[in-house]
């Protein structure tokens, strides 16, 4: 008896339809929302800002009726906010077989926020006549529950709105997805972490230029200060195998789908040391074809020690 598949008849299995891309950005007010929606709508979504949550489901089309990628911008300025019901119109979306959603989350630091406001001279939309640092802490509370629901949640209190449009238009590409994006970013121990690293590394155990009545008033990127660091007889062995670990990581990285990375390198100043480091390492990375965005954190501040 001759076997035949058990498929031999089957009827072709058609090719999936694509999703509908929604992604929903909220969070603390100063923290970036208007340049997110900038980004995503560069990115060729549709972008609506302030939109009244009874509205949201009759924004987004039914099964059929258009597939066009939106963005929805939504924080505690829109009319009938609630967070509880933005998590559930967000999860009946999601639940929709032909909708793929996101729901950013965008954060910053309480101080970094008070200064922003500071300087635009902008009112705190909960704030009215009462300090801004009082609307502050009560938007925290507001969104809370939605910190934990989102999808993505990006600090912006250390990177730029250049940075920010690179995180997002690589995070939420309409078109095939992207090469990793890679940042690297030299800082200063004394003046904390940058909150956006993936990877840190810490070159505290170089040797300092800083000492160097010569190199101390130079950086980083000066050819003298860039050959005194090359003779710690531990610099060759650092770099490669930071440059080794990195060629196996990144890679698998990409494989899981991650968009970008940020790679911080730090010292005692952020002046010397990290700076050279982050250069070279950046460097390695282009050379391989990686598109990196080079950052010195702190390499304009006050030189104020090793």
């Amino acid at each position: 008896m001759n076997a035949h598949p058990a498929n031999a008849n089957a009827a072709p299995v058609p090719p999936m339809a694509p999703k509908r891309r929604i992604a929903v950005v909220t969070g603390m007010s100063g923290a970036g929302k208007s340049t997110a929606l900038k980004a995503l709508e560069d990115a060729g979504y549709e972008a609506v800002d302030n939109l009244p949550l009874s509205l949201l489901g009759a924004l987004v089309p039914a099964e059929g009726a258009g597939m066009r990628a939106v963005a929805i911008g939504v924080d505690s300025r829109t009319r009938d906010f609630d967070a509880r019901t933005l998590i559930s119109a967000v999860d009946r979306l999601a639940a929709e077989a032909d909708s793929e959603v996101k729901l950013l989350f965008l954060d910053c630091e309480d101080e970094e926020l008070r200064r922003r406001f500071t300087q635009t001279r902008r009112r705190h939309p909960l704030a009215a006549d009462r300090p801004v640092v009082d609307g502050i802490k009560a938007e925290r509370v507001l969104l809370r529950d939605l910190v934990e629901r989102a999808d993505q949640v990006i600090d912006t209190s250390t990177i730029g709105q250049a940075d920010l449009k690179r995180i997002i238009q690589a995070e939420f590409a309409l078109a095939e997805r992207p090469a990793l994006a890679v940042s690297v970013v030299s800082f200063s121990y004394r003046h904390g972490l940058p909150r956006e690293a993936d990877l840190v590394f810490d070159v505290r155990f170089l040797s300092n230029p800083h000492y160097d009545p010569v190199l101390q008033p130079q950086t980083g990127q000066d050819p003298a200060v860039g050959r005194f660091i090359q003779r710690d007889p531990g610099f060759t062995s650092f770099l490669d195998g930071l440059t080794g670990m990195l060629a196996g990581l990144l890679p698998r990285y990409e494989s899981e789908g991650k968009s970008y990375l940020t790679v911080a390198i730090g010292c005692t100043g952020g002046r010397h040391r990290s700076v050279y480091v982050a250069e070279r390492l950046a460097q390695w990375l282009q050379e391989r074809g990686r598109s990196v965005n080079l950052t010195h954190r702190d390499l304009g501040r006050p030189s104020a020690g090793a």
